[in-house]
């Protein structure tokens, strides 16, 4: 069996924040607000992958009132919605996304945000798409105030996961 899911998240942009986007740290003179890394990019997957599993969604499995979750890395959320999607017999086949961002320029941090989202979800690199455009200076985005992210991901029910869960 195919499940599709689609993921959606936006921040704000703030001063005193690191810009975490993929996982990798982009340098920038202001950061995403958020109770967690606020990592629009990896917010969006983890919204399809839970999605496509009928899950719900990350505000559910990692609340923002959880002190728990306060700065946690977004990698470290990816690898969890990683392992349910192991347990429930769930393997990605695809993940296609796109970044929404006046600025900074994203394209040069591409190659190792792909890497480190095909790494936790034991998938090829070419299984894993990352885009990125701008608003045209349009809204909330284009003012610079903002960044959102969007990801349609595939996943297929499998028998024998090649994911080891441990615990």
């Amino acid at each position: 069996m195919l499940r599709i899911g689609f993921g959606y998240d936006v921040h704000r942009l703030c001063e005193g924040r690191k810009l975490i986007l993929g996982g990798v740290e982009i340098p920038f003179e202001k950061g995403l607000e958020g109770h967690s890394d606020a990592d629009v990019l990896l917010h969006a997957i983890c919204d399809g992958l839970l999605g496509a599993m009928g899950e719900g969604d990350i505000g559910q499995h990692f609340p923002n009132t959880d002190p728990r979750y306060k700065d946690i890395s977004s990698l470290k959320l990816l690898e969890a919605v990683a392992l349910m999607m192991a347990e429930l017999n769930f393997e990605a086949w695809n993940v296609d996304s796109t970044i929404v961002a006046e600025r900074p320029r994203i394209a040069p941090y591409i190659s190792q945000m792909v890497e480190k989202i095909a790494q936790i979800l034991h998938v090829s690199f070419p299984q894993v798409n990352v885009k990125a455009t701008t608003s045209e200076g349009l809204g909330f985005i284009g003012e610079g105030k903002g960044m959102a992210a969007y990801a349609v991901v595939l996943l297929k029910e499998v028998t024998g996961s090649r994911f080891q869960v441990s615990g």
